[in-house]
């Protein structure tokens, strides 16, 4: 049973009523959804700023790699999610099942081998200040500003689990004028997107914001049983901004938002899928699945003259409910035995939270950040075989307290230097009870508690150097630090032995250019990793064990972004990684992980393509400045181990997708195609040698998806 103590409660509760007052708010909203691009005499790109060190710069600037993702991208390239957004980008991989609960995010090649809880993540998830679980990039792409993904260890800045990186997104803002638009979409297999936001001033000091959000469709794989989808999974996201100017110098942000996403599949399939993936399983068995987050924040925020105070008070709810196993066809490969194999997992986490930081103002000549953040989470975790009925029942109190700091400062006019630390306490709890049924008929339960206590230190160093104003060159050397914890998935009490924390080191060099018509980035970079984390399947209790293994990573990259004319420009990126597991593994279920076997699920080799020509059009119709606007994505993937065993290889694939729109000053009328070659590839992938060395388990990607689509503004 959850609980917090009254004073947080208390405090929850005024900031969810305060942020739900906008409700009762008729105002108004913006064209965030893509102002168009406007000819001019000369080809002049944006300046790209970030909020990557928690406070306003610019991105070349910033002594280590990133990527951004704008509200462009995130339309012109159908980008729905989080998990497809990161895909996008190099050196980023996503380990998923294609369900809601379970994406493992790598960033070049380093993060869990498998995860081994739901808190067992290796890249902290940044939402407008607010940690969350890396589960949630299931999330959608609502009203979003700027996604950046920060590469490399950010223990800095953004704490706990963040060794691989972090995901800092930023939502669009009330503005201080009236603007609104709506969206809709019809495609293939009944999907179907429906969106509107309002946004504008209620007074001179007040604005407001909603935004809301419902998409639908057919499920990919066929339920072989009555030839219908597996389910019609549904999306539906709201989020209420509310700005507030308190005085010249201070304001105030409350957001509230939910996200509700039913019908979605763990998918656990037997390869080869088919041209026509399908599943013999009970229909209707899948409608119930269910994940809902709900997040409640305050930001407060005032400046000095030279020095800004930043607030963040937060409350996140994370609970899910949800089916999954194998079809009769999978368990007579695995178990021998035809039946359908069904397990349940449901989920209730809360987490509150405070960041409370003094920083520098932008385009302070020294840049400095110093804070503290406390967090305080609880979550159960409960799981039942529903063959056998075996039943655990787990709980999991957390509780971090951390100083961090970080400056930039300035040696000569050319010479920059960086430098930050962190110092973090940690302290967890388990409790978890497990009942089963023994040969004899009996029910045996038995119950189990652990502490565990750390506390550990992250940072980096770097040395920025400026060739030209739009030139810099960076090294920077950085640890990064994972938490150890409990299994989730244990059966026993000696399944829940605490695993180690894992550790990280990383070295690059880079360098970012930003001309007027040019931006380019590159950099290489070497990172070693002690017991990162492993879980070992067992396919003949469907049980698994958490163990450690050490790996390296030496890889390169390179981003552009290029306006070659007024009407026509290209952005891409290409990632080379080259991992290793340095560590012998044994006893682990699905076979032994010998030194010299590749990090599961990172390629060798990624890139990513993006094409726009853009084309004014003269008047027709009455249209006010139309104009043609076409974008064209590709995204290929090198072939990758697909477990850490290396039993078998998951194929390379490449990935099109296509969107072309008429557009106006008020309008877009558009046609998209998501996956347009219809490639079939595979999401994951595994198998296990002792038990099943012929039955390889995966998930199909979703083939594709063609339809129309209407913007209106206001």
């Amino acid at each position: 049973m959850l609980s917090l103590n009254l004073d947080k409660k208390v405090l929850a509760k005024q900031i969810s009523l305060i942020s739900a007052s906008l409700l009762y708010a008729s105002g108004a909203y913006s064209t965030a959804e893509g102002a168009e691009k406007e000819s001019s005499s000369e080809i002049e790109m944006e300046v790209v700023e970030v909020t990557a060190r928690l406070t306003k710069e610019k991105a070349k600037d910033v002594p280590f790699s990133l990527s951004v993702v704008s509200e462009e991208d995130l339309k012109n390239r159908l980008l729905l999610n989080f998990e497809d957004a990161l895909r996008s980008a190099p050196g980023v991989d996503v380990y998923s099942s294609s369900g809601a609960v379970d994406a493992n995010i790598r960033i070049r090649g380093v993060g869990s081998l498998t995860q081994v809880n739901k808190d067992d993540g290796s890249v902290v998830v940044n939402l407008d200040g607010v940690s969350m679980p890396a589960g949630n990039v299931s999330l959608g792409t609502l009203d979003i500003e700027r996604l950046e993904i920060l590469k490399g260890p950010q223990g800095t800045l953004f704490g706990r689990n963040s060794e691989a990186g972090a995901i800092n997104i930023t939502t669009n803002k009330p503005t201080e004028e009236f603007e609104a638009y709506g969206r809709v979409e019809l495609g293939e297999d009944n999907q179907s997107l429906y969106q509107t936001v309002i946004s504008g001033p209620f007074s001179e000091s007040l604005r407001g914001r909603v935004a809301i959000r419902h998409i639908s469709e057919d499920h990919w794989v066929e339920n072989t049983t009555n030839g219908d989808p597996m389910t019609e999974p549904k999306d539906l996201a709201f989020r209420g901004s509310l700005e507030w100017d308190l005085g010249a110098k201070t304001s105030a942000l409350f957001i509230a938002e939910k996200q509700q996403q039913e019908g979605f599949l763990n998918l656990q399939l037997l390869q080869p899928f088919g041209d026509d993936p399908g599943s013999e399983h009970t229909p209707g068995a899948f409608d119930d699945n269910e994940k809902t987050v709900e997040r409640f924040s305050t930001e407060i925020n005032h400046q000095w003259a030279n020095t800004q105070l930043t607030s963040i008070t937060a409350l996140v709810n994370t609970d899910f409910s949800y089916l999954t196993g194998f079809d009769q066809e999978t368990a007579q490969a695995v178990f021998n035995f035809p039946m359908e194999y069904l397990r349940g997992d449901s989920q209730d986490e809360q987490t509150i939270s405070q960041d409370l930081r003094l920083s520098s103002l932008p385009e302070a000549s020294t840049f400095w950040v110093i804070g503290l953040n406390l967090q305080e989470g609880e979550r159960s975790f409960d799981s039942i075989d529903l063959v056998s009925f075996a039943n655990q029942y787990r709980d999991y109190d957390t509780d971090s307290q951390a100083i961090y700091g970080e400056t930039t400062l300035p040696v000569t006019d050319s010479l920059k230097f960086t430098a930050g630390l962190r110092y973090t306490q940690e302290s967890k709890k388990y409790a978890g009870e497990y009942s089963s049924y023994g040969m004899d008929g009996n029910l045996y339960v038995s119950q189990d508690q652990r502490d565990l206590d750390d506390s550990y230190t992250t940072g980096r160093l770097a040395l920025g150097y400026s060739l030209s104003n739009s030139t810099n060159i960076y090294a920077v050397a950085a640890r990064g630090y994972k938490s150890g914890g409990f299994n989730d998935f244990a059966l026993q009490s000696a399944d829940s032995v605490a695993y180690k924390p894992a550790t990280v080191d990383t070295f690059e060099l880079g360098i970012k250019n930003e001309s007027d018509s040019l931006n380019i980035s590159g950099a290489v970079f070497f990172s070693s990793v002690e017991d990162d984390h492993l879980l070992g399947f067992d396919f003949a209790s469907y049980s698994s064990a958490a163990v450690n293994a050490d790996t390296e990573t030496f890889g390169a990259e390179l981003e552009a972004d290029w306006f070659i004319t007024e009407q026509f420009s290209i952005a891409g990126g290409l990632s080379f990684l080259d991992t290793e597991i340095t560590k012998d593994v044994y006893g682990v279920s699905g076979g032994d992980v010998l030194a010299g076997n590749e990090v599961p699920d990172v390629p060798s080799w990624s890139a990513s393509l993006a094409l726009n020509y853009y084309q004014p059009l003269p008047d027709f119709m009455g249209l006010s400045a139309p104009a043609l606007n076409t974008n064209l994505t590709v995204r290929h993937v090198d072939e990758r181990p697909a477990d850490a065993q290396n039993h078998f290889n998951l194929d390379a694939y490449s990935k099109v997708d296509l969107r072309v729109a008429l557009q106006t000053d008020s309008m877009e009328l558009y046609l998209f195609a998501d996956n347009l070659l219809d490639e079939q590839y595979q999401l994951y992938g595994y198998t296990n040698a002792i038990f099943a060395p012929d039955a390889r388990i995966g998930a199909p990607a979703k083939g594709r998806r063609a339809g129309v689509g209407v913007l209106y503004r206001l």
